[in-house]
């Protein structure tokens, strides 16, 4: 039986506390965190859809796990702000994960969301970067546009977040699954802190599989929607973002969504 394991790991990677193996598990850990703390998931074998709630603040969230331990670094300082003010303070945090149910790993979801993702090689999925980030600040990074937080009126902290291209006509985000998955529609929600901000006409969207699709987008605060044959892709470039004339310098992305099922 696959079973997986939650821990709590200082800076130095002394265990604070663990519990027993299991196909659903939680810890109740009383103490404040302190700088370096991060939350460890283990699972036997690399591979496996877990459900995870490392914050008991902020959503679950289903990702694919390809590592055997999976690390997500309790926010401080400029880090943080991207967080709600309630997330990750006090001395009673309950962290959860289990095994996602077969139901739930075959239904029709949003594939780009992970609330938990993080800068580098997390070995979870799905994942987001970018080859430029607005002054490398933490609100600016590409990890806020699969947060799942849409609030977009204005832009700096926490809940408005974004990804932000240090006014790049070449910034792309790269959104990997770690897998093949089934994509058939996209959801593009710009930054909408006009007069602040500007906006994209168009953006385009390259395919692991080589295919490109051009998205019109207009000046709009909620999600737009392109639907599409079904592909079998890894991951997804957004790039070519082609900005709305004599308007503000600053665009910028607050989600992306990518509907579509596992590969059967």
């Amino acid at each position: 039986m696959e079973t997986i394991k939650l821990k709590i790991l200082d800076e130095v990677g002394h265990t604070l506390m663990t519990c027993d193996a299991d196909t659903n598990v939680s810890l109740v850990y009383t103490n404040s965190y302190k700088p370096g703390d991060r939350v460890a998931l283990e699972i036997d074998h690399p591979g496996q859809y877990c459900v995870i709630q490392f914050e008991d603040t902020m959503p679950e969230a289903l990702v694919y796990v390809v590592k055997r331990e999976i690390n997500f670094h309790i926010p401080f300082g400029e880090q943080a702000i991207t967080y709600s003010p309630k997330s990750f303070v006090g001395s009673r945090h309950v962290v959860r994960a289990r095994l996602a149910l077969p139901e739930e790993i075959a239904a029709r979801r949003n594939l780009a969301f992970n609330c938990y993702d993080e800068h580098g090689d997390t070995g979870f999925y799905p994942h987001a970067s970018a080859n430029v980030e607005t002054r490398g600040e933490a609100v600016f990074a590409a990890r806020n546009a699969i947060d799942g937080i849409f609030e977009n009126s204005a832009h700096g902290e926490y809940p408005y977040q974004s990804w932000g291209i240090n006014r790049d006509p070449n910034a792309a985000l790269t959104l990997d699954f770690g897998r093949e998955v089934l994509l058939e529609e996209l959801r593009i929600t710009e930054r909408a802190d006009f007069p602040h901000d500007s906006y994209w006409v168009k953006a385009t969207v390259e395919f692991s599989d080589g295919s490109q699709l051009d998205i019109p987008l207009v000046k709009s605060a909620k999600p737009q929607s392109v639907a599409f044959e079904p592909k079998r892709v890894r991951s997804l470039v957004l790039k070519d973002l082609i900005q709305a004339e004599g308007t503000s310098p600053f665009p910028a992305l607050t989600q992306i969504e990518a509907f579509g099922t596992e590969v059967k």
